[in-house]
């Protein structure tokens, strides 16, 4: 799915040589940001304005800040960025490919803009996110973000008590409904065609989870928001909440020059960027933190990551600048 872009007041771009270009303004991103700008690197982010987030009310379960609205928490963030000179820019990058290294062997990039501006960079930091694919249910996609959601964690306590349905998508959605149990008594679990042992079933039983094998046709709605899950025979089942696990993409727009190793998860449940420690990468100057590599992780667990990444990219580049400096005192000498 892609979020509509939400505008932001949008930074001038320097002309000079980076410190550090961070792609993408989410929780992971800004963190990222804001531990390189109070090391005072220069530092700008590229941000589309398209938080994974964006149709939900809160985010929750990030403490000191649960329920605060995504589009509130990434203003501050802004903020908290510029205020120690970090830049954030409105846009969507095209192309970033590695250049010439300095001299004693620093690694360069050109980040190129959607309107053709270049930045010449350092380091990369690729907190892009990812995007969430929905499976072809007619009625469902129009309800994400509310009546339809995918974390228990996120939004459980939200959609507590109301009935709700699990759409299964493989062997993952039977994970997924014992934790939604967890939030209601009223859970039914429409296969959808995957496979459902004797066990399973009998645990689902236990918990008093009705399965319903027969094939889903569409979900229903009014004015009011969902109403039930038609089946292939007409027949009705209500419910007011959709769970369903989604396939989970990295967005990788405009890294392919990068050549960013990718792995995919088991059971067709998505495809990340591979990384090491902190979110190195196979190519060096280049990390990534957030959902890009963690397609799980929540707004606290992405934020955390990119502080990380960051203090990494920091360290990083003091080594770099201590290379530069013995070696330039040396052809003084």
């Amino acid at each position: 799915m892609s979020p509509t872009a939400t505008p932001f007041a949008s930074d001038d771009l320097p002309t000079t040589t980076l410190d550090a270009v961070v792609i993408g303004g989410g929780a992971a991103g800004l963190a990222g940001a804001l531990m390189l700008a109070r090391s005072r690197r220069s530092v700008v982010v590229i941000d589309a304005g398209t938080p994974r987030n964006a149709p939900a009310e809160g985010v929750h379960g990030l403490l000191g800040h649960d329920g605060v609205p995504p589009a509130e928490l990434l203003r501050v963030g802004r903020e908290e960025v510029r205020r120690y000179g970090g830049r954030i820019v409105a846009g969507t990058v095209a192309s970033t490919v590695a250049a010439t290294p300095s001299a004693e062997g620093d690694p360069r990039f050109v980040v190129t803009l959607a309107d053709g501006h270049p930045l010449q960079t350092r380091r990369v930091l690729v907190a892009t996110g990812l995007r969430d694919r929905l499976p072809e249910v007619p009625g469902l996609a129009e309800h994400w973000g509310h009546g339809v959601v995918h974390c228990p964690y996120c939004h459980g306590w939200e959609v507590r008590d109301e009935p709700i349905g699990v759409l299964a998508v493989g062997p993952a959605s039977v994970h997924h409904a014992l934790l939604f149990r967890q939030l209601t008594a009223d859970l039914v679990y429409f296969t959808r065609g995957t496979e459902l042992d004797a066990d399973t079933r009998a645990r689902f039983a236990a918990r008093g989870v009705r399965v319903v094998d027969d094939p889903v046709a569409a979900v229903e709605s009014a004015e009011g928001g969902i109403t039930g899950v038609r089946l292939a025979d007409g027949q009705v089942v209500p419910r007011r909440v959709i769970a369903v696990a989604t396939t989970m993409v990295a967005r990788t727009d405009g890294l392919d020059g990068l050549d960013l190793p990718t792995e995919d998860l088991p059971h067709g449940m998505g495809r990340r960027l591979a990384t090491g420690p902190a979110g190195t990468t196979a190519v060096p100057g280049v990390w990534v933190a957030g959902n890009a590599t963690d397609l799980a992780a929540q707004v606290g667990a992405s934020a955390a990551a990119g502080a990380l990444a960051g203090a990494h990219m920091n360290a990083d580049l003091a080594s770099a600048d201590t290379d530069a400096a013995l070696a330039a005192s040396r052809r003084a000498a």
